[in-house]
């Protein structure tokens, strides 16, 4: 039962993680409640055992039908890698509980910019080319993968929303893009979690099939209705991640 419960959840982390990023804040929370007595590394290596999957699904699937430009995002998915593993290590000697508190008043200003600009990420246009667009997107991958290996709520909706108001995406290209990028980062945390021995593989087994087919329906939807719809996802997921982190942080 508890496996059936698990799959479900993944399915559904699957589904909104390949729209906009998210899934974590759908998955974690729905592990935790299964099974409160278990070591949270074991719980978030089960996460990423799933969600590596599915993120590499999305990757796939908007690979054929959105132009990425790979010069610029290969590169820095090799960076995030990087990134998460030193943020993943640092974990084992700065506690991360700073960010706690931080987390939703970033969320907050990402939200408000997001609603206050109508036309943010609805074209597609680019502010760099060739080496620039490299630079710009190892930086971002390099900060936000340490993100995701030091503390990781929201990372999917950080890279999008970087992609859109930095590189000058579109919410479609941003998705796309960041899922590339997310697959090496959350590839890295699983490796680390592995390697400590904090991966549940039987779990994952099933958990990862689920991930899959969620987000071959989310990237599906996302392609077939563009941008606006992506956007709205967006908006929606961010909105929830502010009051599951302003619970966690400020009143559990």
């Amino acid at each position: 039962m508890d496996l059936l419960v698990a799959s479900l959840a993944s399915l559904f982390a699957g589904f909104v993680d390949s729209i906009v990023g998210g899934g974590g804040l759908i998955l974690v929370p729905a592990l935790f409640a299964l099974f409160p007595n278990t070591h949270p590394a074991t719980l978030f290596g089960v996460n990423k055992g799933a969600s590596v999957w599915g993120t590499a699904a999305a990757t796939l699937q908007y690979a054929r039908r959105v132009q990425m430009p790979w010069r610029a995002l290969l590169p820095a998915a090799a960076v995030g890698f990087v990134g998460s593993m030193a943020g993943a290590w640092t974990v084992t000697v700065i506690s991360p509980d700073f960010l706690r508190r931080a987390l939703p008043l970033i969320l907050v200003l990402v939200l408000a910019y997001t609603l206050m600009r109508k036309d943010l990420g609805r074209h597609h246009a680019p502010r760099y080319q060739g080496r620039q667009e490299t630079q710009a997107a190892c930086v971002l991958a390099a900060t936000i993968g340490f993100y995701d290996g030091f503390f990781g709520p929201g990372t999917g909706s950080f890279f999008v929303f970087l992609f859109v108001r930095w590189l000058g995406y579109d919410f479609l290209h941003a998705s796309a893009s960041a899922k590339l990028i997310n697959v090496a980062t959350n590839l890295a945390a699983l490796l680390l979690f592995a390697w400590k021995g904090h991966v549940w593989w039987h779990f994952v087994l099933a958990m990862a099939v689920a991930n899959v087919v969620g987000s071959l329906i989310g990237t599906r939807l996302a392609l077939k209705h563009g941008s606006g719809f992506v956007r709205i996802a967006f908006i929606v997921v961010v909105s929830a991640l502010i009051l599951k982190t302003t619970y966690d942080a400020w009143i559990r």
